[in-house]
């Protein structure tokens, strides 16, 4: 018993010293009796061979347990070398991750470019009636609020019900890192001034694509087509229709090179130059139809101080332009100019109210107005030489926005435009002289992005003649913005 002990402690790697202990212990557990001093001597041998025996299946022993400790740190060597290795592949497939560049919070990239995509589906839904006449078939004027396309002194009353998704919206926008900065691009469509193919809402309804906003920028420069410097976009009321406040609203979208320079504590400089466009009305044009003509020779310049802060958003623009016409042979121009000013006031618990207002007045820039309601110029066409007059106007909206809860609002929306002609020459009875229109809505978001909205709107058209023509129209929309 008291050899296999000993052993088992070998083997479980017992040092040199104890064993040394262990075979004291052994020879003391062997006593040699008395009689063994006077005793053969081949009794004495084989107890000595015992002993060897004993000491020699120790060392044996011994010599087994120091291997398997050494193979075990071997092992364990092995498992500490694979485990570092393991950790450092980690390590690495980490390094690699943190250094491949975030994917964008929108959108998505292709090389080091990000491109998105956004936009709206829009359908809407109106019953009108018309007080002195009727809207030819396809026209703009059946689908949004056109002052210009309300029939005047016909003697009869019209109806009309139109449903559409021709606001549908897509944009699609893209910036790459290019020196520091971001070297951006956007271009914007949608369907809603196409004209609408004949028998169209017969059986498909199709209608073409229109380009809305094509351009690029970098750092404080924009070049393409955009909204014009001279307006103000945001400035427009939360509406069914496709503008809102059209009698008094400048609207243009065109080709233009812009520079914006903030000036700090939320004011900012724009100046652009902007493509040219002479629209003229004849002293002789029976329907008062006006003329574009080409032959411009200077951009219309446009500068702009623009406000954004506590207040709210307030701006002052300005705009000069250069009015040319050529006709059999003869040339004139003259110099055309505005100044419009507006803004957007925030009020009310959680800002949901707020006011927004624009007033423009001038003379020879008829065109940014109410998608072109009166003439940049009128001229004499029975003289010799014609004489370019520039047309006076003034026009302007304010709308009252109420946040009745955080999902529940109304907008109501006044909006008028007043044409004054030079005198001293004729102005064919047809041309428009004034309009004007109320509107209130409800709009309600059962949930983000979804706006489901109604409006009643009654506006008026009056022509030089002095015939006028009235309209009242209900529009239901629903919009979802992605």
């Amino acid at each position: 018993m008291a050899k296999v002990s000993i052993a088992t402690q070998i083997k479980g790697g017992a040092p040199p010293h104890r064993l040394l202990l262990a075979g004291a212990a052994l020879i003391a557990l062997c006593p040699l009796p008395v009689h063994a001093q006077t005793g053969s001597q081949a009794e004495l041998e084989a107890r000595l061979r015992l002993l060897e025996q004993a000491v020699a299946d120790l060392k044996a022993e011994l010599a087994t347990a120091r291997a398997e400790q050494a193979q075990g740190q071997t092992q364990v060597q092995q498992q500490v070398a694979t485990q570092a290795q393991q950790a450092q592949a980690v390590e690495t497939r980490v390094a690699a991750v943190e250094a491949r560049p975030a994917p964008p919070a929108e959108g998505f990239k292709v090389g080091s470019t990000t491109f998105k995509l956004g936009g709206f589906v829009k359908v809407v839904a109106s019953a009108t009636r018309y007080s002195d006449g009727a809207v030819d078939t396809g026209a703009l004027g059946k689908e949004f609020h056109l002052p210009q396309q309300i029939p005047v002194g016909q003697n009869f009353s019209s109806h009309d019900m139109v449903g559409h998704a021709r606001q549908t919206r897509l944009v699609f926008s893209s910036a790459t890192p290019v020196g520091g900065k971001d070297l951006k691009s956007l271009i914007e469509f949608d369907f809603a001034l196409a004209a609408a193919p004949v028998g169209a809402q017969r059986s498909t309804n199709p209608y073409t694509p229109t380009l809305r906003r094509a351009f690029l920028s970098y750092g404080n420069w924009l070049i393409g087509q955009e909204w014009t410097t001279f307006q103000n976009p945001a400035l427009f009321p939360e509406s069914t229709d496709f503008i809102g406040a059209t009698d008094g609203s400048i609207f243009v979208r065109q080709m233009m090179v812009q520079y914006r320079q903030p000036l700090g504590n939320g004011l900012a400089l724009m100046i652009a130059a902007e493509n040219p466009q002479t629209e003229t009305l004849a002293s002789t044009s029976a329907s008062g139809a006006y003329v574009d003509n080409d032959h411009d020779r200077l951009p219309d310049f446009v500068a702009k101080l623009g406000y954004s802060g506590g207040l709210g958003e307030l701006h002052l623009a300005g705009i000069v332009r250069r009015l040319t016409m050529e006709n059999m042979g003869y040339d004139t121009s003259a110099t055309g100019w505005g100044v419009s000013a507006g803004g957007k006031i925030p009020f009310g618990p959680d800002k949901r109210h707020d006011l927004r207002f624009t007033a423009t007045y001038g003379k020879g820039m008829g065109r940014y107005l109410a998608v072109g309601y009166v003439a940049d110029a009128a001229y004499d066409a029975t003289g010799a030489t014609p004489d370019l007059r520039p047309i006076g106007n003034f026009a302007g909206f304010a709308a009252l926005k109420l946040g009745w809860t955080p999902t529940i609002r109304s907008s109501f929306i006044a909006s008028y435009q007043d044409a004054d002609y030079p005198g001293g020459i004729v102005i064919p009875a047809l041309a428009n002289k004034r309009a004007w229109s109320l509107a209130g809505n409800l709009f309600w978001s059962p949930v983000k992005n979804l706006d489901v909205g109604i409006e009643y709107r009654h506006g008026e058209r009056e022509i030089v003649g002095g015939a006028k023509g009235q309209m009242d129209r209900v529009e239901m929309a629903a919009k979802y913005t992605f």
